[in-house]
């Protein structure tokens, strides 16, 4: 069986701006550059368990799981909702722009966050100001390096996507020692300095191969993809999929507190998903360069419901969900880099490529906002037992995982080849 991608899937002539010596030096800056982007955007986000808790337990104890929860909800929901926006900014002026902005915005946002003490000032400092400067970087980082690769674009960006692993595993396992002994202000400062120093490596990094012309904004634009049939279903797999990948990143900490597991062991439960889904960002990406995209999204996908659904829920000791944390996170972690792999391989022109994953994430975003504060309610319709949290999530996984079917059948036909 031939590895040549080009000869096997359907977009053979998709990306006729990615020539055969793909990558090279700069190509390979970029993905330097992309891993810090990452590292900062992505990697923050998958800390958002610690601050589920923290805010539970500190600031915000007299407000409900729901209502704690539409902080990190928010503060993801806008990450997948500035795809569309940066993705038409992305295609028209390049990465430049959002690099200069996203930093600016994170950082300032982080600084704010330190001096928060109510509700309001959390939510506007951390899920709005710091999430659209994380989001503007995030999709800096992938799309530009998505313009230097075709062949190996999964690995490219699972590389790239790594950045955001071990930004979650040291964040998760170095903030709250630092809660402890330096508090939350100089905490939130520390992690502000550190990404500024990241942004600095990735401004003078990040590049596209594409010559990018200013074009006039058309929202037709942002409803003409879906009209593709491959990129319609591939947005409706991913919604489902990440109203459920999401929970575990968001609630492990606290359902393993319930359980019974200590508060520095529940913590480190986050660390474990995230340095095992440094496994699950390349070497999906790797796979699916030789065996179909596609089909490793779809097997990784169906891993992760079995996982949910036959470890998660029976998880009653430390052990199980130990175990849990380190499975999943391999198996769900192919999700950052997969996805926009896959958009990129199903959008027609990759001097549309920021266009075509703003559409995509702009469907995916009301299942990431809407789903953090339902798993809240779930838990308090439950009598604060977790297990209806993890149904949910299960089986949003299973449908997602039934449409990624549907849309490697419009992109590539039936059968067993490689897609």
């Amino acid at each position: 069986m031939s590895h040549d991608l080009e000869a096997e899937t359907p977009d053979e002539h998709a990306d006729n701006l990615v020539d055969e010596k793909e990558g090279g030096f700069q190509g390979w800056l970029a993905v330097l550059g992309g891993w810090c982007c990452l590292f900062v955007s992505f990697g923050w986000i998958t800390c958002i368990g610690l601050f589920q808790e923290y805010y539970e337990t500190h600031q915000l104890s007299n407000y409900s799981h729901s209502e704690v929860a539409w902080i990190p909800a928010t503060e993801t929901f806008m990450m997948f909702i500035g795809a569309s926006v940066g993705g038409k900014i992305f295609d028209s002026y390049g990465p430049r722009p959002l690099l200069l902005g996203g930093t600016l915005l994170h950082v300032v946002g982080l600084v704010c966050v330190s001096f928060s003490r109510t509700y309001a000032a959390l939510f506007l400092s951390q899920s709005v100001c710091s999430a659209m400067g994380s989001a503007a970087i995030m999709w800096a980082g992938n799309n530009a390096v998505g313009t230097w690769f075709k062949r190996r674009r999964a690995l490219a960006l699972g590389i790239v996507s790594s950045g955001s692993s071990v930004g979650a595993l040291i964040g998760t396992a170095v903030i709250p020692t630092l809660f402890r002994s330096i508090g939350f202000a100089w905490t939130m400062r520390s992690v502000a300095i550190t990404y500024l120093i990241l942004m600095i490596v990735a401004n003078l990094t990040v590049t596209s191969k594409v010559v990018h012309k200013p074009t006039r904004l058309d929202m037709s634009e942002f409803i003409q993809p879906l009209a593709d049939p491959a990129v319609f279903w591939l947005a409706v797999a991913s919604f489902l999929f990440f109203a459920g990948v999401f929970l575990p990143y968001n609630f492990l900490v606290i359902q393993s507190r319930y359980i019974g597991m200590s508060q520095r062991m529940a913590e480190y439960t986050v660390s474990i998903l995230s340095a095992t889904s440094i496994f699950g960002r390349i070497v999906p990406g790797w796979l699916g360069d030789r065996y179909g995209r596609f089909n490793i999204m779809i097997l990784t996908t169906f891993l992760s419901v079995a996982l949910v659904l036959g470890l998660w829920i029976p998880a009653e000791n430390n052990l199980l969900n130990i175990l849990f944390a380190a499975f999943f996170g391999a198996s769900s972690g192919t999700f950052v880099a997969m996805v926009p792999a896959l958009v990129a391989q199903v959008c027609p022109d990759i001097k549309k490529i920021g266009v075509y994953t703003g559409v995509t994430y702009m469907v995916i975003c009301p299942a990431v906002l809407a789903s953090q504060p339902l798993a809240g309610a779930l838990i308090s319709a439950n009598d604060g037992d977790y297990t209806y949290l993890q149904v949910f999530c299960g089986l949003a996984m299973f449908v997602g995982g039934i449409f990624f079917v549907v849309a490697r059948a419009a992109h590539g036909g039936a059968g067993w080849r490689k897609i």
